[in-house]
């Protein structure tokens, strides 16, 4: 079964998938350029484009961004984006010429049990097939999101599980809202200990992953730091975008960067260690000025964790099986409703 979710009026994500690859790109594109920044809590990231989002450099607004399987061969998806922004007037203007801004976050999944021959060093090509594949997420962008084993998330693992492509979004006190988009490609897990039941359960809202809340007893190895065998750097990453419609300018959409990544410890543990690239994106529309920005801003941190919390959570629940994967789905592994 393919599970949707809805995003951010103002925002289509668009998912590109190779299942015979088992990886793939998902692109963020706004309606019109949005604010962002970025913040980088993993030790071992691979990024495109986030020197340009720290608050005091020049440029505060995107056209898109890319996050994407393949490690660094997937930073080429950017440049499909790139160029299919470009056929359609969307960039920076600097005099007549038009520059789109696309950042991009890529995650580690080229040994996955997928046919990577398409990728150089893996096979005979001389060329990225990510490059078409951020033309192909662009072409499909949409409302509404797929989730689980799609685009950025098709082929990713965590240390005992498929991982995934989660979302989930969260109405704010003063008004706005914000989402969470994220793909779980974690070097630790987000189950507590062997048992089905996940970190994330306390935030968890109407059963959206299982409904199996916490386990009672806890396991006696819930506090374990299980990760991917011979883990090793540029070999995880989990990387996401926060998308939000208040009205917020580019020193606080940093600060919401920050505060969502509590939201991959509260999920996934161990969490943002020197083999991961942990890398959350934020992106604001800035449709909803809000009366009292400070309130607005410490609803906004807020709100953030809570939704990555319960997207990393659902990104690996909704995970699907497909042939050669080399670390089963949790479904397949765990029936809803099981205890211990």
């Amino acid at each position: 079964m393919s599970w949707t979710h809805r995003t951010l009026p103002g925002l289509r994500i668009g998912h590109a998938s190779d299942r015979r690859l088992k990886s793939g790109t998902t692109v963020f594109l706004p309606d019109e350029p949005a604010l962002a920044a970025v913040h980088v809590a993993g030790g071992a990231p691979g990024t495109r484009e986030t020197d340009l989002l720290v608050p005091e450099n020049t440029v505060d607004r995107v056209d898109a961004i890319v996050l994407s399987g393949g490690s660094a061969f997937g930073l080429a998806a950017a440049d499909g984006v790139s160029a299919w922004l470009a056929a359609r007037g969307r960039g920076f203007a600097i005099g007549p010429a038009r520059v789109p801004i696309v950042p991009a976050a890529i995650l580690f999944d080229l040994l996955n049990g997928g046919d990577k021959a398409s990728i150089p060093g893996m096979g005979s090509a001389t060329h990225s097939p990510y490059a078409g594949l951020g033309r192909a997420a662009c072409e499909a962008a949409s409302a509404e999101v797929e989730l689980g084993s799609a685009g950025v998330g098709i082929g990713a693992t965590i240390a005992d599980l498929k991982g995934g492509f989660g979302m989930a979004s969260a109405m704010l006190p003063g008004g706005g809202s914000v989402v969470a988009h994220v793909g779980v490609n974690a070097v630790g897990r987000v189950t507590l200990g062997s048992t089905a039941h996940f970190r994330a359960a306390p935030f968890e809202i109407d059963d959206e992953f299982g409904g199996l809340g916490y386990p009672r007893p806890f396991p006696p190895d819930a506090a374990a730091a299980v990760t991917k065998m011979n883990a090793r750097a540029a070999g995880n990453t989990t990387i996401a975008v926060i998308a939000t419609d208040v009205a917020i300018g580019k020193a606080q959409a940093k600060r919401v960067a920050i505060a969502a990544h509590d939201g991959f410890a509260l999920a996934i543990f161990p969490a943002h260690t020197p083999m991961d690239g942990d890398t959350v994106f934020v992106l604001s529309t800035g449709r909803i000025v809000p009366d009292d920005p400070a309130a607005a801003l410490a609803d906004l941190c807020t709100g953030a964790v809570t939704a990555m919390t319960r997207a990393v959570a659902r990104g690996v629940y909704e995970a699907s099986a497909a042939a050669g994967d080399r670390l089963p789905a949790w479904r397949d592994r765990y029936s809803v409703g099981v205890e211990g």
